[in-house]
């Protein structure tokens, strides 16, 4: 009698115990999820891909494989200098710039939005070959908004002829605009209609996405190859 007495006293303490260590397992493993649930989504350029996004798109799955040195080897530095800029390829904003992008994200930083989020996309501005999606001279900018943030516009811009992303770091100068858009009313999918001509080989496709449920401002660089 005396053994199954305790035990029957002891199971809602140990049941107790053990729902507090999954709760704390829980609490650790969400805290180590950088994006989970609306709330914290936001959105990028997924065609041509930005280049947080295409490394996620490429390693997420795969990002602790050595291979990546080799065969993606911007993406490989950007993985070893902060995972956290691929797993939040959809965080790279900046509050309250008021329209004056120049004066928030100085050249040679476009491609982190001025080091945006404390640092956490500085190895987007490294000078390399990034990989590139292959375009024509007419191409559509396809923005994934997983928040359904909306869009007081957006603006695109395609680096002029000469300019090399591969040995030159990115700068306001080096860019032109192709297309400014009107409002867009909130979604999850955008696509914005772009029309150049002249372009060959490499070049950066830069789009500034200005939110409209607040002064919230995306920076992102998408490298292309005009055939």
């Amino acid at each position: 009698m005396v053994g199954p007495a305790r035990t029957r006293g002891h199971a809602p303490a140990v049941r107790r115990a053990t729902t507090l260590v999954l709760s704390a397992l829980t609490a650790v493993l969400l805290a180590l999820v950088p994006w989970s649930g609306t709330a914290f989504a936001h959105g990028s350029v997924v065609d041509p891909a930005s280049r947080n996004y295409g490394c996620w798109d490429r390693w997420g799955d795969d990002f602790q494989n050595p291979a990546m040195a080799d065969e993606d080897p911007m993406c490989w530095q950007a993985w070893q200098a902060d995972p956290n800029a691929m797993w939040n390829w959809n965080g790279l904003y900046r509050n309250g710039s008021a329209g004056d992008f120049q004066a928030v994200v100085p050249d040679g930083q476009l491609c982190s939005g001025g080091r945006a989020e404390s640092g956490r996309y500085n190895a987007l501005d490294t000078v390399g070959a990034w990989q590139t999606s292959d375009i024509t001279d007419d191409f559509t900018v396809k923005l994934y908004d997983q928040a359904s943030h909306g869009a007081d516009y957006f603006l695109v811009y395609v680096t002029r002829q000469g300019f090399d992303p591969a040995t030159q770091a990115l700068t306001w100068g080096d860019l032109q605009q192709v297309a400014r858009t009107e409002s867009y009313a909130p979604s999850q999918n955008y696509e914005i209609p772009v029309s150049t001509s002249g372009l060959s080989g490499r070049h950066v496709v830069y789009t500034i996405w200005q939110a409209s449920h607040m002064d919230q401002t995306y920076f992102l660089c998408s490298d292309v190859d005009f055939g």
